[in-house]
């Protein structure tokens, strides 16, 4: 199946030149298409026969809500989208003073493996297509009615594991004649997949690179992230180092706190050793207790903030959203697998 949404506007335009049509018939469609219809019939300003020829020869599909939940604490919206195949990925919308982000995935689950992580469980199913990550931002945005401004990859999946795709998503999100959202307005996250950081580095791209570090060291890494097997944290810190140098651009280190494990003062200091000559934000992340998981949140999130902070690090804790929806990725996922599981007779 030829997947319309997937295209850029010259390639869109190409296709519908194909079945006879002008020129300015891409854009309308493009148009349209972004703007969230789940049927060419309410595409408006184009002949019902144009309708049915590309019904008949580009199917649309649109993903449906298979869960929601709203937190009471504070708005956060999060939820489990069911694809065409009956796939599930989430995206979680946060709301902020600067304005509404949404979270959202780039895999149907992720082959990464990192211990402390609920999407990586069941492993990676397959990679999204570019037209399946700009549904979660079109639909948040038209089911819950509040105007997105700002995106995270951050959902399940490794965005550098499907790094062609994410780039497709990207320029389409970015187009004035969709949803226009800004690159500064966009954050990636990766594990640490040393090629894409380099790859992205190329590119200079106006995003923020967010760099999931969890552990400045390389034996404390490779038992919570398996990534660092293939691409050790020493190695990691100078893709970041080359990233800095060719793009100007600061680094996000996200690190989810685990006590006894990532919150000792040594690691801390080691961090500020390894980031030293680049400017660079770590991202405290309290962490969410997974059932499966034998990693609990850290009781040191404040002293260890502190002691990075006397190396001359900007360190910040980030505010937990949605604590009582299972707002922590992969959650509601693997709560609905859960479920659908059959009952054992024994």
């Amino acid at each position: 199946m030829t997947d319309l949404k997937s295209m850029t506007l010259e390639e869109l335009t190409a296709a519908l030149k194909e079945l006879g049509e002008p020129a300015f018939r891409g854009k309308q469609v493009f148009t349209w298409l972004h703007r969230g219809v789940s049927s060419y019939d309410e595409m408006t300003n184009l002949s019902k026969a144009l309708r049915e020829k590309l019904s008949g020869a580009y199917p649309l599909t649109v993903p449906k809500v298979a869960r929601k939940q709203v937190s009471k604490l504070d708005g956060t919206i999060k939820y489990l989208w069911e694809l065409a195949d009956g796939n599930c990925v989430e995206s979680v919308l946060m709301q902020y003073h600067h304005g509404n982000t949404v979270c959202i995935s780039s895999q149907v689950g992720c082959r990464m493996g990192c211990a402390f992580c609920a999407s990586t469980i069941a492993g990676r199913v397959r990679d999204l297509t570019p037209s399946e990550m700009l549904d979660q931002v079109i639909f948040t945005q038209k089911d819950s009615g509040l105007e997105i401004s700002n995106i995270v990859l951050m959902g399940i999946g490794e965005p550098m594991d499907n790094l062609d795709t994410v780039l497709r998503f990207l320029e389409l999100v970015n187009h004035p004649d969709g949803l226009n959202i800004g690159m500064r307005h966009i954050s990636l996250s990766t594990c640490g997949v040393i090629p894409g950081i380099d790859r992205l580095a190329e590119l200079g791209l106006q995003l923020t690179l967010s760099v999931s570090l969890h552990a400045p060291d390389s034996e404390t890494r490779s038992k919570i992230m398996p990534v660092n097997r293939a691409y050790d944290v020493d190695r990691l810190f100078d893709a970041c180092h080359r990233y800095f140098e060719k793009t100007g651009r600061r680094i996000s280190f996200e690190y989810a706190v685990i006590d006894g494990v990532n919150d000792n003062d040594w690691q801390a200091d080691l961090i500020a050793k390894k980031l030293r000559g680049m400017p660079g934000h770590v991202n405290l992340i309290p962490l969410n207790d997974v059932v499966e998981s034998p990693f609990k949140p850290s009781k040191r999130i404040a002293a260890f903030q502190k002691r990075l902070e006397s190396h001359g690090l900007t360190a910040t804790v980030r505010r937990s959203l949605g604590g009582d929806i299972d707002a922590s990725c992969g959650q509601l996922r693997r709560k609905a697998m859960l479920e659908e599981q059959p009952q054992s007779d024994h």
